[in-house]
């Protein structure tokens, strides 16, 4: 049976309407990612240092700050609780700009900074395997995403 031009026109329709759910997943991920991860990838010039982390809140640890080079010393700093581990912990962390605020650097820090973007990427993989029918796509998008959230847990 031949397929009427409605039907293929339907089809493209939801081709496309998914293509734009999937930009919209993907560059809403990279967005979140970005306002954190920037302080790590584009680390130059700002203070370095390590965080000993002292106490725990709901959301949030704080600690003293070690600079490593010509950075002053602050006797506290703040730092998401999803990065520090527990009391006691010691890692390497950039300072955001005009702020007692913190990210941690490295490889922890780095995977971290870019898990908004693998949820975004596991989300994307239904709407390209369900919405526009490229399964093998949506199965590399799917597994990307999930091997960066698997790698930012082990690293954490």
């Amino acid at each position: 049976m031949k397929r009427s031009s409605s039907h293929r026109l339907l089809a493209h329709g939801r081709s496309f309407a998914a293509g734009c759910v999937v930009l919209l997943l993907l560059a809403a991920g990279v967005w979140t990612s970005w306002d954190t991860a920037h302080h790590i990838v584009l680390a130059k010039g700002r203070e370095h240092g390590t965080m000993l982390v002292t106490a725990c809140g709901e959301d949030t640890c704080t600690g003293p700050f070690t600079p490593d080079a010509t950075s002053a010393d602050r006797t506290s700093v703040t730092v998401e609780r999803s990065v520090a581990a527990r009391t006691g912990d010691r890692f390497p962390v950039v300072v955001k700009p005009g702020t007692g605020d913190v990210v941690r650097t490295g490889a922890p820090g780095f995977l971290h900074s870019w898990a908004p973007l693998g949820g975004a990427l596991m989300l994307a993989a239904l709407v390209i395997g369900g919405g526009m029918r490229l399964t093998r796509t949506a199965w590399g998008a799917g597994i990307a995403g999930a091997v960066l959230l698997t790698a930012t847990f082990v690293a954490l």
